[in-house]
């Protein structure tokens, strides 16, 4: 059965990668962080609007309970402000 040599290195193992190393492995890590910052702020952004889109249509509700009761129904054009009676008198609501 052959024996297995095990090749030791005598070369010695660097301690830190080379300066041009370090300032492109910064500069990839910093625009990485400058992203991931951009995209909490969207984030935020989104998250906000979502929450303004939620009072609004809160709103659109209780107008169209509004004109519900002061018309018997909400189906109005909003263009022109003409109301859509159904054609047997009775509200769409």
């Amino acid at each position: 059965m052959a024996t297995k040599e095990k090749m030791v290195d005598l070369k010695a193992k660097p301690a830190k990668i080379s300066d041009e190393h370090l300032k492109s492995l910064q500069k990839i890590i910093n625009e990485n962080n400058a992203v991931q910052f951009q995209v909490g702020g969207l984030e935020a952004q989104k998250h906000e609007l979502l929450h303004q889109r939620a009072q609004i249509q809160q709103q659109i509700i209780d107008m169209q309970e509004t004109l519900g009761k002061e018309y018997g129904t909400f189906d109005v054009d909003i263009k022109d402000g003409t109301i859509n009676y159904a054609d047997d008198g009775e509200s769409r609501d």
